[in-house]
C-alpha cells in the first residue's frame, strides 16, 4: 500500500468514525425507501369536513391499521346520521347526510332478510353497526346500489321519494339528525351523491362500510380499535 492510500484510508476512518460519534452514520434509508415512507398516512384527511370525534378516531385507525386492504371505505355515523366516503388511502372524497333505520339499535333482527318490509315492525328496522365488505350490485327494482348486507337486506342507496308522506327530501335537509330516522334500516343518501361519489369509488372494486354503533361501546363492536389514536 502507497503512503497516499494508506493516509486517505487513514482520514476516511477518521471521518466514519466522527460521523457516528455525532449520529451522523451511514445508516440512512436510500431516497427512495425514505419518500415510500413518508407516503404512507397515519392519519385520515378529512379535508375540512365537520366529523364527530367518534368518526375521526375510526378513520384514523383504519388508515394507521389498514384495515380497509386497499380498498375505498365508507364511515357512516348514526349518531349524527351523516355518510363519509374515503379513497384507499383515507383522502376523503366526499360527506353527506343520510336517512337511516327508524329503530336506534346495533343488531340486525334474525330473518329479516327473508321478510317482507311490510312485515318488519318499527322495532326491528335497524341500520346495524360493523364493518361490511360492500359492493355495487341491483336491488329487486333493478335500481344500482352499493350492497352493505346483502342476506340482511341492508344496501346504501339513492333517497326514496315514493312515499310523500315519509318527507325523505325534507328530512335529508334537516340539520336535527333525530329527522333523519325513518328507514327500515338501508342508508338512504341525496342522488348526486350517489352518482358522483359512491358509484365512482365502487366501480373498480369493493370497498369496506364501517357503521358506526350508537347503543353499545365502540370497542365493542370494532374490538381492535385502541383507546385513543390521534396524539
Amino acid at each position: 500500500m502507497t503512503r497516499s492510500v494508506a493516509i486517505s484510508a487513514w482520514q476516511g476512518g477518521v471521518a466514519m468514525t466522527l460521523g457516528l460519534a455525532l449520529g451522523l452514520g451511514a445508516a440512512a434509508p436510500p431516497p427512495a425507501q425514505a419518500e415510500a415512507r413518508a407516503e404512507i398516512p397515519t392519519h385520515a384527511e378529512f379535508a375540512g369536513e365537520a366529523a364527530s370525534a367518534s368518526a375521526r378516531r375510526m378513520a384514523d385507525w383504519i388508515v394507521a391499521s389498514r384495515d380497509n386492504a386497499g380498498m375505498p371505505f365508507v364511515i357512516i355515523d348514526k349518531l349524527k346520521a351523516k355518510v363519509f366516503v374515503f379513497d384507499a388511502g383515507g383522502r376523503l372524497t366526499g360527506a353527506a347526510p343520510a336517512l337511516l333505520g327508524l329503530a336506534r339499535g346495533d343488531d340486525i333482527a334474525a330473518g329479516i332478510g327473508s321478510r317482507k318490509l311490510a312485515d318488519n315492525p318499527p322495532r326491528d328496522r335497524v341500520t346495524p353497526a360493523g364493518r361490511f365488505v360492500a359492493s355495487l350490485g341491483q336491488d329487486l327494482g333493478e335500481k344500482d346500489v352499493l350492497w352493505v348486507d346483502y342476506p340482511s337486506g341492508v344496501a346504501l342507496h339513492r333517497v326514496i321519494t315514493t312515499n310523500p308522506r315519509e318527507h325523505r327530501l325534507r328530512r335529508l335537509a334537516s340539520d336535527d339528525p333525530g329527522e333523519r330516522r325513518i328507514s327500515y334500516g338501508c342508508i338512504n343518501v341525496p342522488a348526486a351523491f350517489f352518482d358522483t361519489i359512491i358509484d365512482p369509488a365502487f366501480a373498480a372494486s369493493s370497498g369496506v362500510v364501517y357503521i358506526l354503533p350508537e347503543t353499545r361501546p365502540i370497542e365493542q363492536v370494532f374490538t381492535q380499535l385502541p383507546r385513543r389514536t390521534r396524539p
